[in-house]
């Protein structure tokens, strides 16, 4: 058995996928002979948040607290150098398989209820390829008696080559960043405008160290935001796109990870839902009520 858990490919043409059982997250996605994301392989244990779902909730949460509908609730310190709670309830459990065709595959988990989250989610998510590239679809169904709160986030690690993130181009369609303490929670927000995290008009990333969550996203005329990667050769290059559920986006370098050689070698692009901290602030978070789906998707498309 992998630590991944089950090992569930899916292939069109030239693109090939492997989504896994635990955290039902995207281990590796290939096209063309070539490595779409910075995953891991099947004997290792994901690290890093690569390619994991973060659900019911991205990103930090203060102190692990925060109030819903009156009541008081206490999550575990899951970032405990920081005492933070961090990416949601869902990325070690083992997901279920629901479907899986040649091209496409669908998982399930229901999270049922436990301290600090006692409600029932419900959260289906197929991975699918086609002529476009890669397409998530995630569906999340309130199965309890009492609404609940919801956020989504997903944390893969986009790479444009092998000479890692500092020679990419990048293109980041947010007008504002958020600003954060040295816990990495929000204490306000920021314009782009003239400042290093202006990458509105695509720019090399160069030595720049960023943990940072943009908003107030840009979109085309389907109303899809894109993060757009580029090799410095202009050789090779791809677009990360989110629907209108994801309202943020965080972007990561990977200077903090622990293991060193991982580091810089992959972007992380979360499309999110809401922002950092965003069970106790409320800010994007959705309130789900009996028996009501939230649906949100996003993808990744080869240049």
């Amino acid at each position: 058995m992998n630590p991944s858990g089950e090992q569930w490919p899916i292939d069109y043409g030239d693109q090939h996928a492997v989504i896994v059982q635990v955290g039902g997250g995207l281990r590796t996605y290939a096209a063309g002979g070539r490595e779409i994301l910075d995953g891991y392989a099947a004997h290792e244990m994901c690290s890093g948040g690569r390619g994991q779902v973060l659900i019911p909730w991205p990103n930090r949460l203060r102190d692990g607290r925060y109030t819903f509908a009156g009541k008081a609730f206490q999550l575990p310190h899951s970032e405990p150098a920081r005492r933070n709670a961090i990416h949601g309830l869902v990325r070690w459990l083992p997901w279920q398989l629901e479907k899986h065709g040649r091209d496409s595959v669908t998982v399930a988990q229901t999270l049922h209820p436990q301290p600090g989250y006692p409600f029932r989610l419900h959260v289906e998510i197929e991975y699918s390829l086609g002529a476009r590239g890669l397409r998530a679809e995630v569906s999340a169904t309130n199965k309890g008696d009492v609404p609940l709160p919801y956020a989504a986030g997903h944390h893969p690690y986009l790479a444009v080559g092998d000479a890692g993130v500092d020679t990419t181009s990048v293109e980041v369609p947010g007008a504002k960043v958020i600003e954060v303490d040295d816990r990495r929670l929000p204490i306000g927000m920021t314009d782009v405008s003239g400042t290093e995290l202006d990458f509105r008009g695509g720019r090399m990333v160069g030595p720049a160290q960023m943990d940072v969550c943009f908003t107030e996203l840009g979109r085309d005329s389907e109303g899809l935001a894109w993060v757009r990667l580029r090799s410095r050769d202009a050789t090779a290059g791809l677009g990360l796109w989110m629907d209108p559920a994801y309202r943020y986006v965080m972007l990561y370098t990977g200077d903090q990870l622990e293991d060193v050689k991982r580091r810089r070698k992959g972007l992380a692009v979360e499309p999110m839902t809401a922002p950092p901290n965003a069970l106790a602030s409320g800010d994007g978070l959705i309130t789900l009520h009996p028996s009501e789906t939230r649906r949100s998707s996003w993808g990744i498309s080869l240049d």
